[in-house]
Parts: structure tokens; sequence; C-alpha cells
């Protein structure tokens, strides 16, 4: 079985969708640990803001290019990482298509590329290879339970096809490749329009607008901060030997809708509420991940609890919204809008 071997130095980082929400957070461990990093992004749904005090950084290096589009490098590459896809259901069903290419011929790509350079190589998958599930909590050996022609089967089979590359180029020994399966994520940078659930609750918090909870909100998700996912990611890559199996990356802790919306409001309050929509087709009813393998594998597991996440993230959006945006001081609202906030959601 190939395996990549490093010498001493840091080497350097290829970090695909490294302007993104993780891939910018990646690329900021990544300099502080004395790797250089090459940027690729087509700021598709990444942002030039997210990487902007990096650009003058002597270890970073930015490359606007689609990762459909085949690329070459002369300079030598140690790993690869593949965070290039949009990553929410209104960006990745904008354009299915082109979503659905981007796991399938873009990791064919990237993957041409690790195995030129003899690059180790972390597929960014999702555990929403998982679907709807039927079992609970999601162990890596679970199959799924997927609709492979609904709306979000751009993103789930592209992503289910974008591993099987990756084991089958291992199997093959040609490509020392990794493959993580991230559970939802949140924290600084996220975009304030991406549809994620966190980002979502917060800004209408902020904007004093009613907050959206599809179906019931008795759904569940498990929550990782940014920085631990992060850490999750280059402890996968670094590990030795290849655990040639797919790892969960996410925080086992679980809750509902309403309970992050509650915990949402009580960092925000308004007098706004809630307001139902529809459940989306093929919406998962629970999510949570079994981290036992990371946690044997890669000695990892996550560290910051959604309540300080929450906040560090409420603080970051406080901050970078438009002013109209901003919200009143807490004090001023925290009486009969927060009694108001709590009943909507029937504490």
């Amino acid at each position: 079985m190939l395996q990549r071997t490093h010498s001493g130095r840091a080497g350097t980082a290829l970090v695909a969708g490294g302007a993104g929400f993780v891939g910018s957070h990646l690329c900021d461990t990544l300099l502080s640990r004395g790797q250089r990093v090459i940027c690729v992004d087509s700021y598709l749904t990444g942002s030039e803001a997210n990487i902007r005090p990096l650009m003058n950084h002597p270890g970073f290096r930015m490359v606007e290019k689609d990762i459909c589009e085949k690329m070459s490098f002369d300079e030598p590459l140690d790993y690869v990482y593949n965070l290039a896809c949009a990553a929410s259901p209104p960006q990745y069903q904008a354009d299915p298509a082109h979503t659905m290419m981007t796991c399938v011929v873009g990791t064919g790509n990237l993957l041409a590329l690790a195995e030129e350079h003899n690059a180790s190589f972390l597929q960014a998958s999702t555990s929403e290879v998982y679907g709807d599930p039927e079992e609970h909590p999601q162990r890596e050996d679970y199959r799924g339970n997927v609709n492979c022609t609904g709306p979000r089967a751009c993103y789930d089979e592209g992503k289910r096809a974008a591993e099987a590359l990756c084991f089958d180029l291992l199997r093959a020994g040609r490509v020392d490749a990794r493959v993580a399966r991230i559970f939802n994520t949140y924290g600084p940078r996220m975009q304030p329009n991406d549809g994620r659930i966190v980002s979502n609750l917060i800004v209408q918090a902020l904007s004093g607008t009613p907050l959206t909870i599809y179906g019931t909100g008795d759904q569940t998700r498990s929550f990782c901060y940014v920085t631990d996912l992060v850490e999750g990611l280059i402890a996968l890559m670094m590990v030795r030997p290849n655990p040639e199996v797919p790892v969960n990356l996410g925080n086992p802790d679980e809750f509902t809708i309403n309970e992050l919306a509650k915990k949402v409001l009580e960092m925000v309050p308004s007098a706004a509420g809630l307001v139902q929509r529809p459940l989306p087709k093929d919406d998962p009813q629970r999510r949570r991940p079994d981290i036992s393998r990371a946690k044997e594998l890669l000695g990892w597991e996550p560290t910051v609890p959604l309540a300080d996440g929450l906040r560090q993230t409420v603080d970051w959006f406080s901050a970078n919204l438009a002013p109209t945006l901003r919200p009143e001081p807490v004090a001023a609202l925290a009486g009969a809008n927060r009694t108001a906030a709590e009943m909507s959601i029937g504490v």
C-alpha cells in the first residue's frame, strides 16, 4: 500500500476551497504551523474577504480556478486538501449539475495532482452520505438511506462517488487518500445567506425578523465548532499509517432545532418569535456522529461546547453584518422580548 513519506520540513499544502468557510480556517492553521499554503478557489461560494489577511503572508499563494478544470503546479506538493464544493442545500441545488461535476470530475483532477506529486490527499466528505439515516448515531460502516434521484442527490451522491474514487486509487496504491465525513459545522466566516441553520437563525435574530423553523423543529443535528473540525482534518491528514477507512468528524452532542433557536434567542433576544415552514424534501430527521473511530485512530474529539461556539459566532456576525442589521444592546432587550421569544418555542 502506498504511504507518503515526509521529511522533517513542514511542507506545502494545497487547499482547494481555501477561501470558503472551513477552508480559510484551515489555511490559517496550516500557515501558523509553518506550512506553505496554495489556496485554490473559484469564489463560487468562497469569499476573498476570508483570506484577505493572508494575501501578504510570505507562505501563502492564491490561485483562482475551478477544480473541474485540470491544473498543474511546478513546485512540489506534500498535501492536497479537497474542500472545494458548495456545502449547503440552497448553494449546491442552485446548479446541481456543477455540484455533481465538482464532486466527481473535480475530485478526480485533485487526485491526479496528488498522484503526480506523491502527495497525501484528504477528501472532505459529508454526513450527507448517510442520507436520512435509519441508524442512530451514525457509524462509518452504516451505508446510508439516500434518495439517489432526489433534489439533494447532486451533493449526497456526488460525495459518495468522490469517496469511491478515493478508495479505488488508495487500493490501487496510487494515492495516499483519506476521507473525512464532516457533520454540521459552524463558526465565524459562515456566509449570511448560505442557508445553513446556524447562520440562518443568527442572522434572522440580529435583523429582528422571525426565526425560520422548518418542520416541527424536533429534528436534530450535532454542531461542531470550526476550529475543532480543522484540528480533526489535520489529524486525519497527518496520521500514519493511513487508516484506509472513512472517519466521522463532528460533535456528538445532539440538539433539536428548537433547542438551537432557544440558545440563539438567549444571546440575541428578539420579539419577532418564530415562523414555521414546510420541511424540505429528504431533510434528515436525526443526525449525530459516532466518533469512536476518530478517538481511536486520531486521538481527536471536539472541545468547544455549543454555547461557547455560538457566542463567538454571534459576535462575529454582529461585527460583520451591515450596520442596519446589528442588534440593539442585549440589556435593552432582555426583559419582555426574551419572555416572548421563549414562549414562541414552547419553553
